[in-house]
């Protein structure tokens, strides 16, 4: 890279990374106000509610960073049409392909970026995040069981907990279930909430030690089973949004793309995986069709002594739809996968047609420089 292409490059990256930290902060910000019920729910909570907002960065990033190219990209080239920079670099002979050329380098290693973000560092990430946004939940529904008191942690299910202990445990339980007929009645010495794997599937549940289960039968009498211990399932005090599974956000490219078939729930979402794992390998595509966008807008066009703001405005409306526009097609895709193509259509042809037009202006350029030499030839 030689000295105007080095100094093209660092105009650029410069407000990249500036508008990439903004953007992350803003959407940290906003993620974070999301999870904010987690920690006024439960105070101790502080810690783990900071490592799930870190934990969202990756997906964050890959959302916004295409966007910040294209930010960054038209705001380095204007600021450079302003101040007569691209005229001065015309007039020294480089071409519209050799200012473009540290350009496309930088959202290369954008795109390269966001591909291993997409692929390793998210999944990653996710399934942490969805992990410890879990536990959280299930330290908080142990929270809410207050000592001395019933509490109604679901409909027709009560609990009373005579005190605690370390670690969560609850002391001289007494639970009654009335969820399903007849009532059932659980007393235990000690207990504690705790999730088990159901069929592949991370439920909660309660743990009771040293207690009796009571329930009445059909002749009125009762039934007194004495117990070492017994596991309560709490699946129905929880939405089936709070049970543990990995989403097709969470899981890496090989699940996705090769998901257990055995499992019930990859079966139901074959369509859904193989939409997401297209998403993350077409995704890096669009940093380049931005930059493109970007440089067709600023160095596409004619001269104008009266500025470029609207240009850049019909520029900016392009590069928002181009963005907008994929974000849609993997929920298509799920209903037929044929559309899966778009993904990487998309993003192609938006550079192609870009690289058109520069090409195009380019050739009508010379083509107007050429004609009164050959009308003076002849």
């Amino acid at each position: 890279m030689n000295t105007v292409s080095a100094y093209l490059f660092r105009q650029a990256v410069g407000p990249l990374l500036a508008i990439l930290g903004a953007l992350a902060a803003i959407a940290i910000l906003t993620q974070g106000l999301n999870q904010l019920d987690l920690l006024v729910t439960n105070r101790r909570a502080g810690l783990a509610f900071a490592w799930v907002t870190v934990l969202a960065l990756p997906q964050l990033i890959s959302l916004i960073l295409p966007m910040a190219v294209f930010i960054a990209v038209i705001y380095a080239l204007n600021r450079m049409q302003n101040d007569s920079e691209i005229a001065v670099l015309y007039s020294t002979g480089l071409s519209r392909r050799q200012i473009a050329r540290p350009i496309l380098q930088l959202a290369t290693l954008a795109a390269l970026a966001h591909l291993f973000i997409a692929v390793v560092v998210q999944p990653a990430a996710s399934t942490e995040r969805r992990q410890v946004l879990f536990e959280l939940r299930n330290d908080i529904a142990s929270s809410l069981i207050e000592e001395g008191s019933f509490t109604f942690p679901a409909e027709n299910l009560t609990l009373y907990a005579r005190g605690r202990g370390g670690g969560g445990e609850l002391r001289d339980l007494l639970i009654n279930d009335a969820r399903h007929t007849p009532d059932i009645t659980y007393t235990a010495r000690a207990g504690a909430i705790a999730t088990i794997d159901i069929e592949g599937v991370q439920t909660p549940v309660i743990v009771m030690r040293d207690g009796q289960v009571q329930r009445q039968t059909a002749t009125g009498s009762v039934d007194v089973l004495d117990f070492d211990r017994y596991v309560l399932q709490l699946g129905d005090a929880f939405e089936e949004t709070d049970l543990f599974f990995l989403k097709a956000g969470d899981r890496t490219l090989y699940d996705l793309f090769f998901p257990d078939r055995t499992a019930h729930y990859d079966q139901r979402n074959i369509e859904k995986f193989l939409a997401e794992g297209h998403a993350r390998l077409s995704a890096p595509l669009l940093n380049i069709a931005m930059a493109a966008i970007a440089l067709a807008g600023v160095l596409g066009g004619e001269f104008s002594r009266r500025g470029y703001a609207r240009r850049i405005g019909y520029t900016a409306v392009s590069a928002l739809v181009v963005r907008l526009l994929p974000l849609g097609v993997p929920g298509a895709a799920e209903d037929d996968p044929v559309l899966n193509v778009i993904q990487y259509a998309l993003p192609i042809i938006v550079t192609l047609v870009c690289g058109a037009m520069l090409a195009g202006r380019r050739a009508r350029k010379r083509r107007l420089t050429e004609g009164p030499s050959l009308l003076a030839g002849a």
